[in-house]
Parts: structure tokens; C-alpha cells; sequence
């Protein structure tokens, strides 16, 4: 038995995960090329090895003719008969050939043709553990930046995030462990280059998938994610059971679950909506927390025209038109927001709609009471169908008529 060998296989098996099986080959391949760069020529030449001792030997078949024209492959009959007396003409003799007498080069070569077919193996077995996780999410280590990238450790194999990959405003230090989603594996002649990301929306999704066990057991669904990385983002979540709350069930005891996935994305607000697929009732849910008076929606035009009281049009749009977009982006319509007042004059709104709605809609109610239940809201209130942080007041321009257009996401 060939210990030395057994053990040295058995220890690469166990470290580089790469099978006995393919390095008997690998040193099967590199016999047979020391024998062919001894002797010019390994056509003729036969390896048997036993894979259980590791134990092997080397043949050259040559075939017995009276007069030989090629040594290499063929032995006289003079010499046939001196090995073994049952040999005659056209009969095949396996002759023993030493690996000892190779020579120096033809030994360096062969041991070169191991090396180089444990280091492709090697490469082969990170790619197909990375390549695995493609579309998943995976916890590196911060090492060092690179000009502004990030040099991340991944375990076996080391990723670099780009600049345009890193949410704008985070800083990272070495040694730290974040989250990332692995978009793309590709594999490389130097090994597998792995593309991650801090701001793909789909690293949500499977935060909430890590997280949230209906979602990860299917009775909870994603429908539909829309990201502003780094700022806000909006989730719309169907239940497949009557029984269970999809928001209730992502926010969690107290918030606990969104929380934990909050301060893995630094700080990121989360709003938390129900899923419809009544197109208007998904607006309206989308645009929250801002409350609507009504919605049109034309699922042929994808475009949808939502009247919300004077007070509330700034939060309907949203910081920058964020909220308003992000809306657009979660539902796929192009919205048209407007106000009462605009509704009004537009003729979308009868004259007398003011006084019609009298004491429900008054400025002095917002005044005196919408503060107060608003700062509420932002002390972590998780009210009927979303999840946000803290809203500021006075969001984007009352005064205009406004519209955003859903934009397509790159996956």
C-alpha cells in the first residue's frame, strides 16, 4: 500500500474539498505525460492503479515482430521469448516501465500537471459553493477599501462591493460583518469573481426571508419591493392563510422583526403595506401613511388619478416626491396626485364637495389634533397596514400638480 500518498489524498479531500477520485486521475494524466515527454510518445502506454491501496503501475505494450522498426512500440522475438517462452509473433507484451528512470524534467513536468489540476479544482469547488448562493444573501467580512470599493471576505473566496453597489453614506470598518446579495458569479481563469450588492431591493426580500418565518415558510408572500437605498422602502405582503396578518407578521412583537432588519440597513425606513389586487385599494395602501379621498385606476393605461385632502397632499408626495414614487414604482402606475382644492377646480370634484365633507376634513382639525397622533405614529404605532419611521411635515410642494411614472428596477 502507497501510505504516503493515501494519506497526502485524503488530507487534500478534507481541506479542499476535492474528490480522491478526480486526483487519481489528475496523477494517472501525469504519468502518462512523463511517459510520453521520456520517451516521445505514450500511445502505447498503460496505467493500473488501485484506488483503494493507491498502489500503481506502468506499462509499455509492445507488439512482437521479427524485425522491429519502432522500439517504442514494438519488441523482437528473440526478446519476447527471453521474458516468457509463450510468446510468439503478433502477441502483445506488457513491459514494467520505472517512474524512478524518468528524468528531471519529465518528473517536473508531471508534478507541475498535479499542481495545476488541484489549484483548477480548487477554483471549481469555491465557484460552485458561490454559484449556489447567486440571488441569496451572505455575510462577509469588512477587510480593507480599494480606492472606494470594498475588499469583502466571503469565507473561501473574496468579493469586491463597487462604489455603485454601496449605499451612499455608509461607512464600513475593517473586521465588520455585513449582509450582502450576491447578484452575479462568474467564473474566471484566477478563480470565481463574486458581484455583490448593498442596494439591490431583492436584499430585503430575503432579509425578510431570514427573518420572518412566513415569509420563508411561503405563507406569507413579497409581492412587490420599491427601494431608495439607504432612504426608504416600501413592501407590499399577501398572506396565503386568512389566519395570519402579513404586516403584523413582518413588523413582529413590537417591531422586534422589522427592527433587526432596519439596523442590518443602517437605519433604513420600512413601510409595510397589504397587498390588493384591486389596483385602486394597492394605491391608495401604497401612498400610506398619507389617507386618500379616492382613486381612478386604468389597469390598460397603468396610470391612476388619487385626490387627497389639502392637509395631506405634502405627505402624500413625500420628502423630494419620495413617497409618491416609491408608490409608483411598488404598484406600477403612474399616479397623478392631486388635492381637494385642485380636484375641485379641475371639475373632478363637485363645487360643494367642501360642504358636503364639513367636519371631516377642517384645518383646524389638523391643526389641533394631526400633530400630536402624527409624533405618535413615529414613536413605532404600526397602524393597520404599514411600518414607517418618522414623517416630516411639509413635504414637496402643495401648491402643484403633481405625477411620477413607475420606473423600471435593473435585477
Amino acid at each position: 500500500m502507497n501510505t504516503e500518498l493515501l494519506e497526502a489524498l485524503n488530507i487534500l479531500e478534507k481541506e479542499k474539498d476535492i474528490s480522491k477520485e478526480t486526483l487519481l486521475d489528475a496523477i494517472e494524466n501525469s504519468l502518462l505525460n512523463a511517459c510520453k515527454n521520456h520517451f516521445g510518445k505514450a500511445d502505447n502506454v498503460r496505467v493500473i492503479m488501485d484506488r483503494q491501496t493507491c498502489d500503481y503501475k506502468l506499462y509499455a505494450e509492445k507488439e512482437v515482430v521479427e524485425d522491429v522498426e519502432d522500439p517504442i512500440e514494438q519488441i523482437s522475438l528473440e526478446d519476447a521469448r527471453n521474458m516468457d517462452g509463450k510468446y510468439d509473433l503478433g502477441d502483445i507484451v506488457q513491459i514494467p516501465i520505472e517512474s524512478k528512470s524518468f528524468g528531471r524534467i519529465a518528473t517536473q513536468n508531471a508534478k507541475n500537471l498535479i499542481l495545476q489540476k488541484i489549484r483548477e479544482e480548487e477554483r471549481k469547488v469555491v465557484y460552485d459553493q458561490y454559484f449556489e448562493k447567486e440571488k441569496d444573501i451572505v455575510t462577509g467580512i469588512v477587510q480593507r477599501y480599494v480606492g472606494r470599493n470594498v475588499s469583502i471576505n466571503l469565507g473561501k473566496a473574496d468579493a469586491m462591493l463597487t462604489e455603485n453597489e454601496q449605499v451612499k453614506g455608509e461607512v464600513f470598518k475593517p473586521t465588520e460583518r455585513i449582509k450582502l446579495y450576491v447578484v452575479e458569479v462568474k467564473n474566471t481563469t484566477k478563480g470565481p469573481k463574486i458581484l455583490v450588492s448593498r442596494t439591490h431591493p431583492e436584499l430585503v426580500k430575503r432579509l425578510f426571508e431570514s427573518e420572518v418565518t412566513e415569509v420563508r415558510d411561503g405563507v406569507v408572500e413579497i409581492k412587490s419591493i420599491a427601494r431608495e437605498a439607504g432612504s426608504r422602502t416600501k413592501i407590499a405582503v399577501w398572506s396565503n392563510d386568512p389566519d395570519v396578518d402579513p404586516v403584523g407578521a413582518c413588523v413582529g412583537m413590537n417591531g422586534a422583526r422589522v427592527n433587526a432588519i432596519v439596523n442590518e440597513l443602517r437605519g433604513e425606513k420600512i413601510d409595510i403595506i397589504n397587498w390588493s389586487d384591486n389596483p385602486a385599494i394597492l394605491i391608495e395602501n401604497a401612498l400610506s401613511p398619507a389617507k386618500v379621498i379616492s382613486v381612478m385606476a386604468d389597469p390598460d393605461e397603468k396610470a391612476a388619478s388619487v385626490i387627497v385632502p389639502d392637509y395631506q397632499l405634502s405627505l402624500a408626495i413625500g420628502k423630494e416626491g419620495q413617497n409618491a414614487r416609491l408608490a409608483a414604482r411598488l404598484t406600477g402606475y403612474k399616479i397623478d396626485i392631486k388635492s381637494e382644492t385642485q380636484a375641485i377646480e379641475s371639475g373632478e370634484l363637485p363645487e360643494n364637495y367642501m360642504e358636503l365633507s364639513e367636519g371631516v376634513y377642517e384645518q383646524e382639525m389638523y391643526e389641533d389634533g394631526y400633530e400630536e397622533a402624527y409624533d405618535e405614529y413615529g414613536q413605532e404605532e404600526y397602524e393597520q397596514d404599514t411600518y414607517a419611521g418618522e414623517y416630516e411635515s411639509g413635504y414637496g410642494d402643495s401648491g402643484e400638480d403633481i405625477q411620477f411614472e413607475f420606473e423600471e428596477v435593473e435585477e
